[in-house]
């Protein structure tokens, strides 16, 4: 059997935990994770396909690990998945006290600030990791993105059915932006300071004559804020948050240009 037949049946029928070849099998798809080889989600064109049997690699291979002590330096930790490492080897920037695991994959180029990356996130190649922003379990963020000072993508693992979110090349998250539920983010859209995007969130372009509503995504180059629409409850109307898209990133040669535009044109906290 192919590694993902063998993470099928092991999902059905724990027993084959006690398995050496399934216990195998499972190591191995956290190595093809860790170095990039394999991926929870991937471009397919525009869209993106899920791979639910390496999410439930992952889930496997937590109760396959013991709880161990892990030093460094003068700091301790006590889990059961391992640090990443070597990262003068991988080309990657990691700033104290950042902190990636291992089962991540981190591309050439990659500054991580003090932050976390997650087991089975994958963040390419250029992209900047800024100041405590957490990188979730099983989150796709593409080449050249920004994640800005706190900034949280959630982790997905379960259901493992569920789409992980993602990040396209080039997009710029704005301070304490909340990305979670499976949400997808255009290539090189701006996302302005605090805003909380779900799979679920309204987020609507308020560019035209009449408002056009998309729901978890994010189109490319687009400029978003935080803003609030007007819901009947039984006990009354009260606002409820959604996401506003006011305007476009203009073309340049020079990305930072662009989006230095964008927020300077739009108002844009970041």
């Amino acid at each position: 059997m192919n590694l993902e037949q063998i993470i099928e049946t092991a999902w059905n029928n724990r027993e084959l935990l006690k398995d050496q070849s399934t216990v195998d099998a499972v190591r191995a798809v956290i190595e093809e994770l860790d170095k990039g080889r394999l991926r929870v989600a991937e471009p397919v064109g525009d869209n993106w396909k899920v791979n639910e049997w390496v999410k439930k690699a992952v889930l496997l291979y937590f109760p396959m690990q013991a709880m161990k002590t892990i030093e460094v330096g003068p700091f301790e930790f006590h889990d059961k998945i391992a640090l990443k490492t070597n990262y003068a080897q991988l080309g990657v920037r990691v700033v104290p006290h950042a902190v990636a695991r291992y089962g991540a994959f981190l591309a050439k180029g990659v500054i991580m600030m003090p932050s976390y990356v997650n087991i089975g996130a994958y963040v390419d190649e250029g992209t900047m990791v800024d100041t405590w922003a957490t990188v979730g379990s099983c989150a796709q963020v593409g080449k050249n993105v920004h994640l800005s000072g706190g900034v949280g993508l959630g982790g997905v693992l379960e259901p493992v059915q569920a789409a992980p979110v993602i990040v396209e090349d080039g997009a710029f998250i704005g301070s304490r932006s909340i990305l979670v539920e499976g949400c997808r983010i255009g290539k090189e859209a701006v996302i302005g300071a605090g805003v909380t995007i779900t799979g679920s969130s309204k987020i609507i372009d308020v560019t035209g004559a009449e408002p056009v509503e998309y729901k978890g995504y994010v189109p490319p180059r687009a400029v978003v804020i935080p803003g609030s629409y007007t819901k009947k409850f039984p006990a009354g109307d009260f606002q409820v948050p959604c996401a506003l898209i006011i305007g476009q990133r203009k073309e340049s040669t020079d990305l930072k240009t662009s989006l230095n535009d964008a927020l300077r044109e739009n108002a844009v906290a970041v």
